[in-house]
């Protein structure tokens, strides 16, 4: 049958990017205490398109990921990629997989388990040059607002921010490892499943420890400064105020290598 897509457009312009979208998967990461987890993954594919051709063969992107199958990682993302390039004939292959990762975390008082969720994105970009590779989380946090509690008798308002993570890693590493950095870095962690002694404990802990969004994204930045597996970071630390028709943020980026 004729290949329309191989036939000159009649608007020759490059596309940088040209794909599918929304793909549901299962898919297997690692988790630091169980060794994997089975999660489900949304999945966008890309390729480049130069400007000889009308258009890309999207099945073939559909074709790649049924025949990855394979444990998230970054020599994984890196054969999918492969893949993508070879079976499409691109110079520059693209993926991303948003995933929620679940933690099982213990009330601080009671122990009391509950699965927590932390939404996870990992983009993945393949050319002649090599790869980049970028892993996003989303971690949140409870702050108490030290000004408050500074100019107020009783009490002082607290709130959920959320800490947003972006990095390119030198090998890899445990997403474990960077919501650990994201919860100390705030007044507190937050739970799923709290009972009236966790509900006092962590309280009370996070009056203990206020922190602006500024105090958070420093906190965060410095962990990752010396974390030794992160060549790039961007945190953004957003505080969803509670007293305030706004929200508040800080982000800090640095470049590793220069520093």
């Amino acid at each position: 049958m004729e290949d329309v897509q191989v036939h000159a457009p009649q608007v020759a312009l490059n596309i940088d990017r040209v794909g599918v979208r929304q793909l549901k998967l299962p898919l297997l990461v690692r988790d630091r205490s169980r060794g994997t987890q089975q999660t489900v993954a949304s999945i966008d594919l890309g390729v480049d398109l130069p400007s000889a051709f009308k258009g890309t063969h999207m099945s073939r992107f559909v074709e790649a990921l049924e025949q990855w199958n394979d444990e998230l990682s970054y020599q994984s993302v890196k054969r999918l990629l492969q893949t993508i390039k070879d079976k499409l004939g691109a110079r520059r292959a693209y993926a991303q997989l948003c995933f929620p990762y679940f933690i099982t975390k213990r009330a601080p008082s009671s122990g009391s388990p509950a699965r927590v969720s932390y939404d996870c994105r990992l983009t993945g970009e393949l050319d002649d040059k090599g790869q980049s590779f970028i892993l996003e989380i989303a971690v949140p946090v409870m702050t108490v607002c030290p000004c408050s509690k500074a100019i107020s008798r009783e009490g002082a308002h607290s709130q959920r921010t959320m800490v947003r993570m972006r990095m390119r890693m030198k090998t890899f590493s445990w997403l474990e490892d960077f919501i650990d950095i994201a919860e100390a870095s705030g007044s507190s962690a937050v739970y799923t499943l709290l009972k009236r002694e966790d509900e006092k404990h962590v309280t009370e802990h996070a009056f203990a420890h206020p922190a602006f969004v500024e105090d958070v994204v420093r906190n965060v930045a410095q962990r990752l400064l010396i974390h030794g597996q992160v060549e790039w970071f961007s945190v953004e630390v957003e505080s969803m105020e509670s007293i305030h028709n706004h929200n508040a943020f800080a982000r800090i980026e640095r470049y590793l290598e220069a520093n």
